[in-house]
């Protein structure tokens, strides 16, 4: 099975390729730090499966997921990541995406998850399917969360996260790999699509639909 590594922490995608390297049946074919590379090894490789993250500077690994289906609707997308949001998770699936597991995941778990989408399966990191059922069993939760958050974009998402962890503009800028101004019209857009007039307002919204939704506060 050939598998294509997406991944802007060349340290997790060295533990993620020397894992794959003690398998017989699997094997790295190629490496991105990018979803822009994400699109080119895949329409270039052709691997039975990426594995992906989302938050990554440029296109983001959910954007790069719908552009791969759209040019290539069988490839196979494996989402590795550390966000754990409903948004996240849904969008990712709604996307085209066959799996969503966190990177604090062990290494048979990730194995396990790379072979079940290899071959034509669905896979979730446990914590995320119990999150999932929780979501679709508790509708009175679901209908407190401000319905503003879905008219969010995935980078405008991505934004209010890092806002809500405490960063600032340029500490956003630098994590996304955007610049100062960007973040500033990215923060603008939220701002307004919320009806909130401050930072801590958005940071507060978010913070209550993520704990109303089963989130851990950070």
């Amino acid at each position: 099975m050939k598998i294509v590594l997406i991944d802007d922490h060349p340290l997790f995608r060295s533990g993620v390729r020397n894992l794959i390297q003690t398998t017989e049946d699997l094997e790295v074919i190629g490496e991105g730090a990018s979803g822009e590379e994400a699109v080119e090894l895949a329409l270039q490789l052709q691997p039975d499966v990426i594995v992906m993250d989302i938050r990554m500077p440029g296109l983001n690994g959910i954007e790069a997921t719908r552009v791969i289906r759209e040019k290539l609707p069988e490839m196979k997308i494996l989402i590795v990541t550390m966000l754990k949001n409903d948004k996240s998770v849904f969008t990712a699936m709604q996307m085209g995406a066959r799996g969503y597991v966190l990177k604090d995941a062990g290494e048979m778990e990730l194995l396990h998850s790379i072979r079940m989408v290899g071959n034509g399966g669905a896979v979730f990191s446990s914590d995320i399917a119990v999150r999932m059922v929780n979501y679709f069993t508790m509708p009175q939760k679901k209908d407190l969360v401000n319905p503003a958050l879905s008219e969010l974009t995935s980078r405008e998402l991505e934004v209010l996260e890092l806002i809500a962890e405490g960063n600032t503009n340029t500490q956003i800028g630098a994590k996304l790999q955007l610049s100062t101004k960007t973040v500033a019209n990215h923060i603008s857009n939220i701002l307004n699509k919320l009806q909130v007039t401050d930072r801590h307002q958005a940071k507060k919204v978010y913070k209550e639909s993520q704990n109303l939704l089963g989130e851990e506060d950070d």
